[in-house]
C-alpha cells in the first residue's frame, strides 16, 4: 500500500508540476523532449484533477492507516517491525510533500499568475 502512495504521488509530480516548472523556468525544449519521449505524460495531464484526487485518497488513506494501532510481534521481529513502521512514515512523509509540491506548481500557481 505505501508504494502505491508513493506512486500516485509521483505521478502527479512527473504529470504536471516538473514540465510546468520547467515552462516557468524557461525549459521548453527539455518538456517537448519529455512528452515526445513519453507520451503518456500528456494524457495523465489532461486528466490531473483525477490523477490529484486519485493520489490525495491513497495519501489520506496512508496516514489513517499510520495512525491505527499495529501489534508488533515480542522478540527478534520486534525491531524490524519497529523499523519498518519508522520508514513506512517516511515513504508517507515524502509522498505527502511530492503531493503538495505537484498541487501547488499545477493549480496554485497558475490561479495566481492568471493562466
Amino acid at each position: 500500500m505505501r508504494y502505491l502512495i508513493l506512486f500516485t504521488s509521483l505521478s502527479t509530480l512527473i504529470c504536471c508540476a516538473l514540465p510546468a516548472l520547467f515552462v516557468m523556468l524557461g525549459f521548453g525544449a527539455t518538456v517537448a523532449m519529455l512528452v515526445s519521449s513519453f507520451p503518456v505524460i500528456v494524457v495523465l495531464s489532461q486528466h490531473k484533477i483525477a490523477v490529484f484526487a486519485f493520489s490525495a485518497f491513497f495519501i489520506l488513506v496512508g496516514w489513517i492507516q499510520s495512525f491505527r494501532p499495529a501489534a508488533c510481534p515480542i522478540g527478534e521481529a520486534q525491531e524490524a517491525c519497529s523499523y519498518l513502521k519508522k520508514g513506512s512514515r517516511w515513504i508517507l512523509l515524502i509522498s505527502t510533500m511530492l503531493w503538495i509540491a505537484g498541487f501547488t506548481v499545477a493549480f496554485a500557481v497558475p490561479f495566481f499568475m492568471g493562466f
